[in-house]
């Protein structure tokens, strides 16, 4: 059976080419351009990922209300913002509410594409059963437990997404060796490989390790080759 992909968005051409571009992909869009429309279909009807604006018709934060009712409803649903608001503190916001991503317009349809099968691949791995590890991953200061999905940097959590865990995880395993773009990118399961995505993501990784430890240096750049956890 296919994915349904809810969609709101007050744009109704936009509207169109987002639900396009599910049909190609094989999904199944069920697409509304108001927020009062769309709650009372997924709060019955959840789909199985929602991209949503923030911005509808009037209500500038229509798409975070709208949010908070359906996570408030169904906790496990995956939803992406979309919007042309580029604001750090309204991407804060969206993901600290709970979406599991957040990006700006313009957007490739294509890219909209693959982060959306991006998300439902992640999805299907963790509900895949997990062995017991051999324990958690100790070096330095760092732990980091992967039958917890937790980390700590000298005893204090630092609070990571999947993606950014699943990173850190990858370089800490092996600290020293360089990790590739590539790689990393593979181990946090992404469809999309970029450098550019990769820096994105450690940056975010190094400022939630540095609010922790301002002495914080241990993600190391290898310049056009990807990057190390540095020894002890």
């Amino acid at each position: 059976m296919s994915k349904i992909i809810g969609i709101v968005e007050d744009d109704p051409d936009q509207l169109e080419n987002y639900a396009d571009a599910m049909r190609r992909k094989g999904y199944e869009p069920v697409a509304f351009s108001k927020a009062d429309l769309a709650l009372e279909a997924f709060t019955k009807n959840p789909p199985d990922l929602a991209v949503l604006d923030i911005a509808l018709g009037a209500d500038v934060d229509g798409g975070f209300q709208l949010c908070r009712s359906l996570l408030a409803a169904h906790p496990d649903l995956p939803v992406i913002f979309l919007t042309d608001r580029v604001d750090e503190i309204d991407k804060i916001s969206g993901l600290r509410m709970g979406a599991w991503d957040y990006e700006t317009k313009p957007i490739s349809l294509n890219f909209l594409a693959e982060k959306v099968a991006a998300i439902f691949r992640i999805m299907e791995s963790r509900s895949q059963p997990q062995g017991k590890g051999e324990g958690p991953i100790k070096t330095g200061d760092l732990t980091l437990d992967e039958n917890r999905m937790t980390v700590t940097w000298k005893g204090t959590p630092v609070d990571l997404t999947l993606t950014e865990f699943r990173i850190v995880a990858a370089l800490c395993r092996r600290p020293g060796d360089v990790k590739s773009y590539e790689s990393l990118m593979d181990s946090a399961i992404q469809t999309v490989v970029a450098n550019n995505t990769v820096n994105t993501h450690v940056r975010h990784i190094r400022k939630k390790f540095v609010g922790v430890d301002p002495t914080f240096d241990k993600i190391q750049n290898e310049y056009a080759l990807g990057y190390r956890w540095a020894e002890d």
